[in-house]
């Protein structure tokens, strides 16, 4: 991949470059469609939103300031698609409960997973995410797999850092909820195979 950075390739785009797109849409098609795909959580839709959104950000390049990071940028255009795809769709997301969270639960999910391998752990989590509901499922990656920091996920998300804060935090007590339903089964057979 070019070292390029993106505004090279927007600058050579606005100059009537058209091509070149290519190259932004190479470098951000894995990010916007796993985005997507959280978020309204069907294949095809998701595909469909990742086209819309390249469209979106193609149409409106001239308007990207240089105040964040490109695929800052891109993420809220993806952000607001997958909001307007799942609005269009009226889909109804179940909520979790998190009146069962207490700080002792996270740290005996921290203990449990510690117990898995590796690789079962990365699936474990995936598979629990994609039991949330789409925001929350977002953040939490955007946060832990993605590396967005919290002002970057503020912008994505409309919304201040502050909440993007509070946020976080009560998905991360969804998740432990879930983490925990999930893993009980799975650590208890692990003890019994241990013995």
């Amino acid at each position: 991949m070019s070292t390029l950075n993106d505004q090279h390739y927007i600058d050579k785009i606005l100059q009537g470059e058209t091509n070149v797109f290519a190259v932004l849409v190479d470098r951000y098609k894995d990010m916007i469609f796993s985005l997507a795909l959280k978020m309204v959580k069907n294949r095809e839709e998701a595909e469909e939103v990742a086209q819309d959104t390249f469209i979106k950000i193609y149409n409106s390049l001239s308007k990207f300031k240089g105040d964040s990071k490109f695929s800052t940028w891109s993420y809220k255009i993806a952000y607001n698609t997958c909001l307007d795809r799942l609005k269009k769709n009226k889909k109804e997301e179940n909520n979790i409960s998190i009146d069962e969270f207490s700080a002792h639960l996270i740290k005996t999910m921290d203990n449990a997973l510690s117990a898995l391998e590796d690789k079962e752990r990365k699936q474990t989590i995936q598979n629990c995410l994609n039991l949330l509901p789409g925001e929350d499922n977002i953040i939490l990656t955007l946060f832990y797999f993605d590396d967005q920091s919290l002002e970057e996920i503020g912008k994505i998300m409309n919304i201040s850092a502050n909440n993007a804060k509070v946020k976080l935090f009560r998905s991360r007590q969804k998740l432990a909820v879930i983490l925990k339903k999930q893993l009980e089964p799975e650590i208890l057979e692990y003890y019994d195979r241990a013995r």
